[in-house]
C-alpha cells in the first residue's frame, strides 16, 4: 500500500473506534486512536496473515498485550476482512463476540486472549520460542502500552527473549505518555524506555508512531536484525485524530456521547477528504 492508502485506511480504523465505543457507551478510545497507525501498518503491510484462513499454521502471530485497546484492534481486523464491519457496533453488548478484551476462542484473527496487563508479552515470547523450536519461519509481534510496562512481568519476559536471542520477536511500545491515573512519569516513570530494552539485549528503534515512513523503516530494521529481538518505541498522541481527545487522559476509558461522536466523525471525514 502507498502512504496515502495507509493514511486513508488508518482513518477508517479511527472511525470504527469512535462508532464502536459510542455504540457500547464504554471502552477505551484514547489508546486505540494512538495505536491506529501501527495497527494499520501491521495488518495491511507487515503481517503474513489471511482473513480467509485465520488459523494458518504458518501465519505471523500478533498479541495485543494492552488488551483494553480492543476497539482499535477490532476495527483493524474488520477493515482487513476478518469479520463484518457492522459487528463493531455490538462492542461490549451482551451476547456479542466482541467483548471489552480480545477472546481468541471467539474472534477470527485473534491469536491470544489478553487484558491482564503485562501478560501478553510473555505469551508472545512463548510463540516466538515455539517457532524457533519447531523451525518455523513465522514472526511474532506484540503491542504494549507505556503504562503497562510498569508491570514487572514485562521485564521478566524481555530478559528471557533477549537471553534466547529471539530475533523473530518484535515488541512495540505505544508511548503516548498517559495512563488511566494520569501522566506515566507521575505515576511510575518507565523512562528511559529504549535504554531499558537495550539492557535486556534488544535491538531498539525509536520512532514517531504516526509517520508511516518511520514505521516501515522500523519493521525493516527488525527483520534485518539477527541475534536480538527488536523493540520499537513509538512516540504517539493519545486520542490521535480527534481534536478534543488528543493528549487528554480523560479519554483513556470514556466513550463519546452522541454530540461528541458526531463531532469526531465529522473531523475524521474531513481528514479522509
Amino acid at each position: 500500500m502507498t502512504t496515502a492508502e495507509l493514511k486513508k485506511t488508518a482513518n477508517e480504523v479511527r472511525k470504527g473506534i469512535i462508532k464502536s465505543t459510542h455504540a457500547a457507551k464504554s471502552g477505551h478510545p484514547g489508546g486505540s486512536l494512538s495505536a491506529a497507525d501501527v495497527f494499520t501498518y501491521l495488518y495491511f503491510v507487515e503481517l503474513n496473515v489471511d482473513s480467509k484462513n485465520p488459523k494458518d499454521e504458518n501465519r505471523d502471530r500478533f498479541v495485543l498485550s494492552k488488551g483494553h485497546v480492543a476497539p482499535g484492534y477490532y476495527s483493524t481486523l474488520a477493515e482487513r476482512g476478518f469479520f463484518p464491519k457492522e459487528d463493531l457496533l455490538t462492542l461490549r453488548h451482551v451476547g456479542s463476540y466482541l467483548q471489552g478484551h480480545p477472546d481468541m476462542k471467539k474472534i477470527p484473527g485473534v491469536d491470544m486472549s489478553s487484558g491482564s496487563l503485562g501478560q501478553g508479552i510473555s505469551a508472545a515470547v512463548g510463540m516466538a520460542l515455539a517457532a524457533r523450536l519447531q523451525n518455523k519461519d513465522y514472526r511474532t509481534y506484540t503491542l504494549l502500552g507505556d503504562g503497562e510496562i510498569q508491570e514487572g512481568q514485562v521485564w521478566e519476559a524481555a530478559m528471557f527473549a533477549g537471553s534466547r536471542k529471539l530475533d523473530n520477536l518484535v515488541v512495540i511500545v505505544d508511548n503516548n505518555g498517559l495512563q488511566i491515573d494520569g501522566n506515566i512519569e507521575d505515576v511510575n516513570s518507565p523512562y528511559p524506555i529504549g535504554a531499558k530494552f537495550e539492557a535486556f539485549n534488544f535491538n531498539v528503534v525509536e520512532i514517531d508512531g504516526h509517520d508511516f515512513d518511520q514505521i516501515a523503516d522500523a519493521f525493516k530494521q527488525a527483520k534485518e536484525c539477527k541475534g536480538k529481538p527488536t523493540a520499537i518505541i513509538m512516540k504517539t498522541i493519545k486520542g490521535k485524530g480527534v481534536s478534543f481527545m488528543e493528549n487528554q487522559v480523560s479519554w483513556h476509558g470514556s466513550a463519546p456521547n452522541d454530540e461528541q461522536c458526531k463531532q469526531a466523525l465529522e473531523e475524521l471525514e474531513k481528514v479522509g477528504e
